[in-house]
C-alpha cells in the first residue's frame, strides 16, 4: 500500500449528473438484506456494468445467512468489503477470506458454483458487489479468482488530502490492483475531507457513475448535490475529459467507469450471455454438472 501524494489530474470540463438513482431495497442469497443500486433496466445505459449491490448492517439477522452455493456464467464479480468477514469457496477449488478493506475479484467465465458465507456472528457487515460483463469472445473463458487484501490495494493521497483507493484502473499516476484490457474498468474508493476537491480523468466514451455511501458531494460546474446512498449516473459529454467533485463535509464514495461493449445482453438470473440460445445451453450445462464440483 502506497499513500504518498502523487501527480494531480487536470480536468478541463467535468461530466455533470444525468440522473440520480436511489436503488431498490431487496434481499438475496439466504435472506441477506441489501440495496440494488444498479438494476437490470440500467444495464444498457451503464454498459459494461450489470449490477451494483450495496449492503450494510449491524444486525446479524440481515446478513448471517450469506450466499450459499449458487452458479454464475458469463461475467465478473467484484466484491469490496468495507467491514466484516466473508468466506468464499467455489467449485474450481478457490477459497479465500474477504475482510475489512479487501477485494475479491472473480471471473465466472464458462461457469462455476460458489458460496459467500459470513465468518462472524455479530458486528457490522458492509460493502459492495459489482457485476462487470465479459465480452462475447471471453464468455466461456476459464474461471479465475483473486483475493486482494486491504494492504495490497494501492492508495494515494492528493494535495487536498483526498485518499484514493485504486481497486482498478489508474488514478493520479497510481495503477490499480486489477487491470482488465477490454472493458478498462476504473474503480475508486474516495475519502474526501471537508472542504476538499477532487478531479479524475475519464475517457469521454466510457460510461460512469458515482455512489456516495457517506456524506454528500457536489458534482461538476453545476455543483449538483449527490446525497448519501444515492447513485449519480454521469452524463456522456463528448467534450468532458473527466469528473470534478467538491465536499462541504467529510464524504466517501465509489467512482466507477468502463468502456462499453455494445453487445447484446441476455440475462437469466445468475447467467449473462449474448443470446437466448446461449442461455438455454447454459441451463443444460448446469443441469449436466459442467460447472465443476466440490
Amino acid at each position: 500500500m502506497d499513500t504518498r501524494t502523487r501527480q494531480t489530474e487536470t480536468v478541463t470540463r467535468s461530466r455533470e449528473v444525468e440522473r440520480l438513482v436511489a436503488g431498490v431495497a431487496t434481499s438475496d442469497g439466504a435472506g441477506v438484506k441489501l440495496t440494488r443500486v444498479l438494476t437490470q433496466p440500467l444495464q444498457r445505459r451503464l454498459d459494461p456494468f450489470l449490477m451494483l449491490d450495496a449492503f450494510g448492517s449491524d444486525s446479524r439477522d440481515d446478513y448471517i445467512g450469506g450466499f450459499p452455493d449458487h452458479p454464475h456464467r458469463g461475467f465478473e464479480t467484484i466484491t469490496y468489503m468495507l467491514a466484516g468477514r466473508m468466506r468464499h469457496r467455489d467449485s474450481f477449488g478457490h477459497e479465500g477470506l474477504l475482510h475489512d478493506g479487501g477485494v475479491q475479484w472473480m471471473v465466472a467465465g464458462r461457469g462455476l458454483i460458489h458460496s459467500e458465507l459470513p465468518e462472524q456472528e455479530d458486528g457490522r457487515m458492509e460493502g459492495f458487489q459489482l457485476w462487470l460483463n465479459l465480452p462475447a469472445a471471453d464468455k466461456l473463458t476459464e474461471p479465475w479468482y483473486r483475493d486482494i487484501p486491504s494492504a495490497e490495494v494501492p492508495e494515494t493521497v492528493t494535495a487536498e488530502g483526498v485518499k484514493v483507493r485504486v481497486i482498478a484502473g489508474e488514478s493520479h499516476g497510481v495503477a490499480g490492483a486489477v487491470q482488465r484490457p477490454v472493458t478498462e474498468p476504473l474503480y475508486l474508493d474516495l475519502h474526501l475531507p471537508a472542504g476538499s476537491n477532487f478531479s479524475q480523468q475519464i475517457p469521454a466514451g466510457h460510461n460512469a457513475f458515482l455512489y456516495v455511501y457517506q456524506g454528500d458531494l457536489a458534482v461538476g460546474r453545476t455543483q449538483e448535490r449527490v446525497g448519501e446512498k444515492r447513485m449519480a449516473i454521469l452524463a456522456n459529454d463528448k467534450d468532458a475529459d473527466g469528473l470534478t467533485l467538491s465536499a462541504c463535509h467529510d464524504a466517501r464514495a465509489i467512482l466507477i467507469a468502463g468502456k462499453p461493449l455494445n453487445e447484446p445482453i441476455v440475462q437469466y438470473g445468475p447467467f449473462v450471455m449474448n443470446t437466448r440460445e446461449q442461455i438455454e445451453q447454459t441451463l443444460r450445462d448446469y443441469r449436466d454438472g459442467l460447472f465443476g464440483g466440490y
